[in-house]
């Protein structure tokens, strides 16, 4: 699993900067007016083959009557809670701030690794402003320029030094791995109880019940399984902020460890937001998926309702038209039981392998019944194309122009490879590179 470094600090320090520097690209908004980052922001990064998942957050202000602020507050809380290592930014125009020295002892108080980072220290002038903040006596204190990136590369080779991951790759078991994802109370453990057939996980209809993700391994006709019931968010004190703010961080825990996705909605609810981030992060880290609508005993159906919720989820996750979808009652154990078989398929799909000459037929066909657009007024040539990994079936494809292929036309070629290969339930990946580039 990777691990996860966490950046806060008051609000308008400079930690969407960061984290866009270190990410590497503008993913974060940033903006001069205090608060614009309201929710914590997440990328997947890896810096000198160290890979992490790094957690951007709202502002932090210890005490405040400013709802919005309390809401940031919280996030950040959790954000640090969850975390194996902490970035906290300071702003060197500010100065050391009464805010800033209340964070600091909260965080002498946590048992990781902190870092102190000063940042908007673009020259001498700064620098000696920052003397101020050297006071605090903490170690891991660093001056840097996020927006000019001055500094900032001698702090992350410190950062991955005392960053917890283990170099050594541990032999991949045999086993399929299942992680049940979703907002609290849409019934992730009463379905994983229905799917075990024991009480494993406490179910409760009380938002925020799992505090802990629990695996569980178990077999079913000799074939074994690993189900990872991700851990519901419990709420701290009177929190503002809705409970399913918090289920992000969790889920992403468990899809990274995951081979196949159990995306639970529930068909009380309807699809929602968070429904639509949790199944982004599963697509965006490459997994298999399944959308799970449970609670479908409780509605009042006729013949069109499976119609309306299908249409209605292809609609919202149309990033995701190859992910099946079932209708299941995990109170009553309706259509329950065809979950793992879907599972199976879907994992036959996420590690096939096609031949190379069955590929290039295939590719061949689509390229000649659809060309390429022009790039810079050049035509986009194709040479040839050759899968080089499974989990998920990833693909290179040789071409003249590798950069000037258009995501349309991308979209194209993954949907001519599932015409002719199937691929149901997985993302497919492609890679253009040029011709005299050669495959690592």
């Amino acid at each position: 699993m990777k691990p996860i470094i966490a950046i806060v600090g008051r609000p308008n320090v400079g930690k969407s900067t960061l984290f866009n520097r270190l990410v590497g690209r503008r993913k974060a908004m940033v903006d001069d007016m205090p608060g614009v980052t309201r929710d914590r922001n997440y990328a997947e990064v890896s810096r000198f083959d160290i890979p992490f998942i790094l957690v951007d957050t709202g502002g932090f202000e210890p005490e405040t009557s400013d709802k919005l602020l309390q809401q940031m507050r919280e996030q950040s809380r959790f954000a640090m809670d969850e975390a194996d290592l902490i970035l906290f930014v300071m702003d060197a125009r500010d100065g050391l701030t009464p805010a800033d020295s209340e964070v600091v002892e909260m965080l002498r108080r946590i048992n990781k690794p902190v870092f102190y980072i000063i940042n908007k220290v673009d020259g001498e002038k700064q620098e000696a402003n920052a003397g101020d903040f050297y006071s605090l006596g903490v170690d891991h204190i660093f001056t840097v320029s996020a927006e000019h990136n001055r500094g900032v590369g001698d702090m992350m080779d410190e950062v991955l030094a005392a960053l917890p991951y283990d170099r050594t790759r541990e032999v991949e078991e045999d086993i399929t791995k299942i992680a049940v994802v979703g907002r609290p109370n849409v019934g992730k453990s009463s379905l994983v109880n229905r799917l075990l057939g024991v009480e494993r996980v406490v179910a409760n209809p009380t938002a925020g019940t799992t505090r802990d993700a629990v695996d569980t391994r178990f077999t079913v006709n000799k074939k074994p399984y690993l189900l990872i019931d991700t851990a519901g968010i419990r709420r701290k004190g009177k929190t503002v902020e809705k409970v399913e703010k918090y289920s992000v961080m969790d889920a992403l825990r468990s899809i990274e460890r995951a081979d196949v996705v159990l995306i639970v909605l529930s068909a009380e609810d309807g699809v929602t937001e968070q429904d639509s981030k949790i199944a982004g992060y599963a697509y965006e880290a490459g997994r298999g998926c399944i959308f799970v609508v449970n609670k479908w005993d409780t509605l009042e159906k006729d013949n069109s309702s499976i119609a309306k919720f299908t249409e209605e989820i292809r609609r919202n996750f149309k990033y995701l038209p190859f992910a099946p979808i079932l209708f299941v009652s995990a109170a009553t154990g309706q259509r329950t039981g065809k979950i793992i078989a879907e599972v199976d398929q879907v994992m036959e799909q996420f590690c096939k392998r096609v031949s190379t000459a069955d590929l290039n037929r295939i590719f061949a066909q689509a390229v000649d019944e659809n060309h390429a657009p022009l790039s810079q007024g050049r035509r986009v040539k194709f040479f040839y194309a050759t899968q080089v990994a499974v989990k998920p079936p990833t693909f290179v494809i040789f071409t003249n122009q590798p950069e000037g292929i258009h995501f349309s036309y991308e979209r194209y070629i993954m949907n001519r490879f599932r015409e002719g290969f199937g691929f149901e339930g997985t993302p497919l990946k492609l890679l253009f590179r040029g011709r005299d580039k050669k495959d690592t």
